[in-house]
């Protein structure tokens, strides 16, 4: 009964996800606001109810979070990403995921960073698995340790990032996807697993500390987490590289623990 509970909440929630990639047509998506001397025939609207938010996403948006970022550098995009149309999708759709993508990577690359500086020095003492085995010592240097993990738990830890993903792609059963109007960056709560399987903590402000932020506060700590995921990507590359290649990263050269194997398995 269980497993048939979630597998119905994980499908219904992947379902409605794919919305966000089937193909459109390519209007502006502020083309509801109409003009006085504009008319619809009703004999030509065909209702369609789609998973819409109201936070599109514009360039002028880019523009303005890179001068708050860096005004050194502000605005900078050479490969012209922000003017592009991924999958046939609007130029709004391919700005969210653009920026999404851009908060996600930031927020991965923060946590690989400390995970990275928490593991060179300190593990957990209790075993590791039912079997007893400990946990991969200190000295080994993360990507080590890694290598040092049975394959399964490897599986175990790459299905719960994969289940996260797919309940961000789907917007928790009550958003929009970030392609449609959500806020991107914005993680969905995990209210309909709630409901429907075990409770469970939300990611972002599990114990409602930040339900009475200002919108004022809540785009300067953005800027702040945007800021500090790019330094947090070039940091855990930055690691990988001094273990991987020696003297690659000067800086690092005293730390780096020496690593042979691939880095990316």
């Amino acid at each position: 009964m269980f497993t048939m509970k979630y597998l119905h909440v994980i499908c219904s929630l992947f379902a409605g996800s794919l919305h966000a990639f089937a193909p459109v047509a390519q209007v502006d998506p502020f083309s509801f606001l109409l003009q006085e001397t504009d008319t619809i025939d009703s004999e030509d609207v065909i209702p369609v109810k789609l998973p819409m938010g109201d936070m599109f996403e514009t360039r002028a948006n880019l523009e303005a979070i890179a001068t708050k970022a860096n005004p050194s550098v502000a605005y900078w995009d050479p490969l012209k990403l922000a003017d592009a149309e991924f999958w046939g999708q609007s130029n709004s759709a391919t700005i969210g995921w653009i920026r999404h993508a851009e908060i996600k990577h930031g927020r991965v690359a923060m946590a690989a960073f400390v995970g990275y500086c928490v593991q060179s020095n300190f593990v957990f003492p209790w075993k590791e698995t039912l079997a007893g085995a400990p946990h991969p010592e200190a000295s080994l240097g993360p990507e080590a340790q890694w290598d040092a993990v049975p394959d399964l738990a490897k599986w175990q830890i790459i299905f719960l990032i994969g289940a996260l993903e797919i309940y961000d792609e789907c917007g928790g059963g009550t958003m929009p996807h970030y392609m449609r109007g959500r806020k991107p960056g914005q993680y969905p709560s995990f209210q309909v697993f709630r409901d429907n399987i075990h409770f469970v903590f939300d990611l972002y402000d599990p114990f409602g500390l930040n339900k009475n932020m200002s919108d004022e506060k809540r785009e300067e700590r953005l800027v702040m987490e945007i800021n500090n995921g790019r330094l947090a990507m070039l940091g855990i590359f930055g690691f990988l590289s001094a273990d991987t290649i020696p003297g690659s990263v000067p800086g690092l050269a005293s730390i780096a623990k020496q690593y042979e194997g691939n880095p990316w398995w």
